[in-house]
């Protein structure tokens, strides 16, 4: 389900930006990049991925280990290799320590509120993942044209660590070369004109020369994109495309004779957006039939019925997609959510179970908080509702909110357990962040 967060940058800044959440994606980028962060000697599970819902040719770093891809990277991108090379750069910067050195340029040049807002942007996406899977067309801009600069000696410092990884798992450099390669032409251009990437990441013949002649010698060079990194790709970009541009263009990129998966996939999202759910529904269902055990599959023809007032129907298929992916927090938050929309005390009971697992993967999701409270409160559970009702409220700095709540979960809950121990440390930890106001 691609849910999507819009946020306002603050009176200085003129445009809007976004964030997006999807199972499926995330998942994409966290298969590329893992295996570069390990090597790279980084805790892949302490380094977050953020898809920024912005058409711009652009990715970066921000706010310590937070790796920030834009859609239009991903949507333009030809080939998984691509992508892999510049996360394999942005994490160059990260093992690098060049974040800390920007510090001083971002204040000089005042862009520490915007970065401060993307930060806390990137927090907020967290707490509401079922946002809305109806993206605006067109996208949303993010302004992060002159937002974190590197110079070009902290660039080239990056490349070399890209290439290090690279190599350290056995992949080809060509996909970071052909990007490059690409943009290196937009040096030319006024900068208005130029890509976001080309502004933030200052290129040079050097910078592609020094990549090619590691091209030359390396005996991965030649190796191709594995079949399982092409067709998560492809899946990646026809669903990005479906769901953020119009269905008439979706229609005219994936046309009807296409039978390939990805097309399928896209124009499914497609109908789905009409919403004319007598064409979707065959599409994905066709899809199941061939690839009953993807997660993905059965989420979207979930969130297809789901959202068109048919929760009993859709409840099946977010459980097969659960099933089948227990480890996904946005996959066991939906199905959480569905189950509350049931109604029934025996899946509002088993609601509650996959909250609390969705919350331990994600325990600052605001959004997932608020359903547990609403779920404790419809079992009369209501010491536990006030206290997960209080953890969002924390959350979302309401700390007069945050405090009246865990006051109630402590007068409900019994004097000393786990959730009462908890409720007294938001109390002290609301009254802090008030007192720092």
């Amino acid at each position: 389900m691609i849910g999507l967060l819009i946020l306002l940058p603050g009176e200085s800044q003129a445009r809007k930006f976004s964030f997006i959440r999807d199972a499926e994606i995330e998942a994409t980028l966290r298969a590329y990049a893992n295996p570069l962060l390990r090597v790279a000697g980084l805790e892949p599970n302490a380094v977050q991925i953020f898809i920024v819902n912005d058409p711009g040719l652009n990715a970066f770093v921000a706010g310590g280990q937070n790796i920030f891809v834009n859609t239009g990277l991903l949507m333009k991108s030809t080939d998984a290799s691509q992508i892999i090379g510049v996360v394999a750069h942005e994490i160059g910067h990260i093992e690098g320590g060049h974040l800390s050195r920007l510090v001083g340029a971002q204040k000089r040049a005042g862009k520490e509120a915007l970065i401060g807002t993307i930060l806390g942007g990137a927090a907020a996406i967290l707490g509401n993942p079922a946002a809305g899977a109806a993206i605006a067309a067109g996208g949303a801009h993010i302004g992060t044209r002159n937002l974190l600069t590197f110079n070009r000696t902290q660039e080239s410092a990056a490349d070399q660590a890209a290439l290090r990884y690279l190599e350290a798992t056995g992949q080809s450099a060509k996909g970071l070369a052909d990007f490059l390669g690409v943009l290196l032409d937009q040096e030319l251009l006024s900068t208005a004109n130029q890509d976001p990437y080309v502004r933030t990441h200052p290129l040079s013949r050097r910078r592609i020369d020094t990549i090619n002649a590691h091209l030359s010698r390396s005996r991965y060079s030649n190796i191709p994109t594995s079949h399982d990194f092409k067709v998560r790709h492809a899946r990646m970009k026809a669903k990005l495309s479906a769901f953020i541009q119009s269905p008439v263009r979706t229609f005219r990129q994936y046309r009807a004779s296409d039978r390939s998966l990805e097309a399928r996939y896209a124009r499914a999202v497609a109908y789905y957006k009409r919403p004319q759910l007598e064409k979707a529904l065959p599409l994905i269902d066709g899809l199941i039939a061939e690839f009953p055990n993807d997660p993905f599959f059965h989420e979207l023809r979930g969130q297809m019925l789901f959202e068109n007032g048919r929760a009993e129907e859709a409840l099946p298929s977010y459980e097969q997609a659960a099933r089948l992916l227990p480890n996904s927090a946005l996959l066991l938050g939906d199905l959480g959510k569905v189950q509350l929309e049931r109604g029934t005390t025996e899946l509002i009971s088993t609601a509650v179970g996959n909250l609390r697992a969705a919350l331990d993967q994600e325990p600052r999701n605001g959004f997932y908080w608020r359903q547990l409270g609403i779920a404790y409160g419809k079992l009369g559970q209501t010491g536990q509702s006030s206290w997960a009702l209080a953890e969002e409220a924390l959350l979302r700095r309401k700390y007069a909110d945050a405090i009246r709540l865990a006051e109630r979960a402590k007068r409900a809950l019994p004097v000393g357990s786990p959730d009462w121990i908890r409720a007294e440390d938001i109390v002290a930890a609301a009254r802090q962040g008030r007192g720092k106001r």
